[in-house]
């Protein structure tokens, strides 16, 4: 097992503060260590100011523990020489001597000075932002993770960029709840700080009174010197550190230059340093120093002059770099891949409904795509591709259209500020309105204002807002198209999400007994009438068992809708109740069956086109009947014709449902209210 040298000093950093509050160490030892405890303060100090982003030092709330329970471990080793020898070493006295004066009352002065500014003024404020900033982060943390679902349903961004944007979202959230437990450190070891000081003056000053004979005022005079050199030595550093958090916390999360920023935002306005220079020289005639206000003054007129000529120029050189930018755009030739590509789905609308689309005003159209997604792979088994939202000024301002593969295949206009209301078939009382029709199902509704909404519910109206309406209908164009948007690599994903839980038989069917392609195809079949593929590994080992004999698709489809009965079941025939179908004349069966020609491109039906119609307008004619009672048109077939009779009708009853009696679970009641025959 290899240690990084960087592990190694880290821990030999930490067992050195862990020893020093256990072994005496020498006066020069002392010193090396203050020197060293200096330098990281001011290592911290500047990194932090440098930093273009917080969560390049993440690890700052560590790093705090790390220094304070280092610092503290050499005040407890400063004691001990203070208490001990009376000679806690060169920095500690030159401290003591120098930056304190070499006078008791000026040293502790300062001490104090220092305490209170570290306690009442760095502190206090980075303890408060810290919290109110960790508070926000956390609130903030929802509505950030929609708006990354929403930049990626709208394809603004990749899944790669997507986890990134989380990732960070989290770590921000980590850093700040985690800085608003830091600040407790410093603060104590500020307060730890002010003790030990005392100790050791107390201390100091008994040992010297009785076990070196001193008097109390030599005494005192002597380690109160010292003392407050050690206080000095721990708490400059500890000071640096404060400093360095509070730095940290009021820089936020934004990337940028923190001091190439703060210049440009203090001295960027000309206009500010002319009045302050012009101020400055007024006063110049006052009693104050007339020589030093008047150069400030003019010191801060120059500048502004400097800055107000540097803006002017930093402006006609971005003009010109935007300028050549555009024309080298021009120039270069055009990139033509890029138009060659298609959005699965498209949601185009006028500039009347960007208001619903627009998270800033309100707008929740985004989240509901979201939603849309996340229900067809709960519904359906599939995930649907990237939904792409934009706005079309050729559109009406209220009109909208939903494109498949960047062919238009529906439209809708609503009313912004108005609620469709439709009737569900048992309300008598007619609202006044502007008739139009619910875009999914074309059903006859109602376009009423905010005013009539509560009258229309108590009513008994079914009433939905434009967001709604738009959802309901792209929910309905992707059921519809589900098939034909499940791609090969749609399959590829699903199997490799499969294997991971059963590999040996995704092994053994694919490639071996059917290539990615049949499997697809048969997942289409699926999804064409509506059954979810959910289930994969159900399905995976249907087609398992029966690929051996038959490589057809629609025949492995029938093998697949058989095992999946339950679920079909469930889908259309309700437990605990009759569920009225249609059932389909023998004679039809038999002639359907008759007419089954098989090529090697699979198989066909040559039916007479007068006996066809004879029997579609029969279907139809079941069919108005079934819906004038306000039931699902089903009709139940043998398991052989099922497939044949479904590709026959669904060119002209795409709705039909068709079932065959293998695909129903044996404690559905069915009752027959009618038969296709011709």
């Amino acid at each position: 097992m290899s240690f990084q040298k960087a592990d190694i000093g880290v821990g030999a950093y930490l067992l050195f503060a862990v020893l020093f509050f256990i072994i005496p160490i020498p006066s020069i030892l002392l010193d090396v260590m203050l020197a060293i405890n200096i330098s990281f303060a001011l290592i911290i100090l500047f990194d932090v100011l440098f930093v273009k982003e917080v969560l390049d030092m993440s690890f700052f709330p560590t790093l705090l523990l790390f220094t304070t329970i280092f610092r503290i471990s050499l005040n407890v080793s400063s004691t001990r020489l203070i208490l001990t020898t009376g000679n806690p070493g060169n920095v500690v006295s030159t401290f003591g001597s120098f930056v304190g004066g070499g006078d008791l009352i000026i040293g502790a002065i300062v001490f104090v000075v220092l305490v209170l500014i570290q306690f009442i003024v760095i502190n206090k404020g980075s303890e408060r932002v810290s919290e109110v900033t960790a508070r926000f982060t956390l609130d903030a943390m929802p509505g950030k993770q929609m708006a990354i679902d929403a930049d990626l349903n709208t394809g603004a961004i990749t899944d790669q960029e997507a986890k990134e944007r989380r990732a960070k979202i989290q770590k921000e959230a980590s850093f700040f709840g985690s800085m608003d437990g830091a600040t407790k450190y410093v603060k104590g070891d500020a307060t730890a700080g002010l003790i030990i000081t005392l100790i050791n003056l107390v201390g100091g000053t008994a040992m010297g009174v009785m076990r070196q004979g001193l008097e109390f005022g030599g005494a005192i005079q002597q380690y109160g010197i010292l003392t407050i050199g050690d206080g000095l030595v721990s708490q400059i550093p500890s000071l640096l550190i404060s400093l360095a958090t509070g730095i940290l916390v009021t820089k936020g999360s934004s990337e940028a230059d923190f001091s190439g920023v703060l210049v440009r935002q203090l001295f960027g306005i000309p206009k500010v340093l002319y009045i302050v220079g012009v101020v400055l020289m007024i006063l110049a005639f006052t009693p104050l120093n007339t020589l030093l206000f008047i150069g400030l003054g003019a010191a801060f007129v120059l500048t502004g002059r400097a800055m107000d000529k540097s803006i002017g120029e930093e402006s006609i050189v971005e003009e010109a770099q935007v300028a050549e930018e555009e024309a080298e755009e021009i120039r270069k030739p055009e990139n033509v891949v890029s138009l060659l590509s298609v959005d699965p789905i498209e949601l185009e609308f006028g500039y009347g409904i960007i208001p619903l689309a627009d998270v800033n005003q309100g707008g929740d159209l985004l989240d509901r795509v979201v939603m849309i997604r996340r229900q067809i792979a709960l519904e359906m088994g599939t995930v649907v591709p990237i939904i792409r939202l934009r706005d079309n000024i050729q559109l009406n301002p209220n009109q909208y259209i939903i494109m498949i593969k960047g062919i238009q295949v529906t439209e809708g206009e609503i009313l912004f500020d108005h609620y469709m209301a439709m009737n569900p078939g048992y309300v008598e009382e007619e609202i006044t309105g502007i008739p139009t029709f619910e875009p999914s199902f074309h059903l006859p509704a109602i376009w009423i204002t905010e005013s009539q909404r509560e009258r229309a519910e108590s009513l008994g109206y079914t009433v939905v807002d434009p967001p709604s309406i738009i959802a309901t209908h792209l929910t309905e164009v992707i059921r519809n198209h589900i098939a034909e948007l499940l791609t090969r690599q749609d399959v590829q994903n699903l199997v490799n999400n499969l294997k991971e839980s059963n590999p040996v038989l995704v092994e053994e069917l694919i490639p071996k007994l059917l290539g990615l392609g049949e499997v697809q195809k048969v997942l289409q079949n699926l999804l064409s009438e509506g059954i979810s593929i959910r289930d994969l590994l159900t399905i995976f080992e249907t087609l398992a068992d029966h690929a051996q004999t038959t490589r057809d698709t629609d025949v492995l489809t029938e093998y697949v809708r058989q095992s999946l009965k339950r679920a079909i079941s469930n889908k259309y025939f309700p437990g605990n109740e009759t569920t009225s179908v249609v059932t389909l004349d023998p004679k039809i069966e038999q002639e359907i069956m008759s007419s089954v020609k098989q090529t090697e491109q699979g198989a066909y039906l040559t039916l007479d086109p007068d006996r066809t119609r004879a029997i579609i307008d029969s279907v139809k004619a079941e069919v108005e009947k079934m819906e004038g009672m306000g039931k699902p048109a089903i009709v139940i077939t043998s398991p052989i014709v099922r497939m044949y009779f479904k590709k026959m009708t669904e060119d002209y009853v795409p709705d039909l449902i068709v079932v065959s009696y293998n695909e129903i679970e044996s404690n559905v009641e069915l009752q027959s209210i009618g038969m296709v025959t011709a």
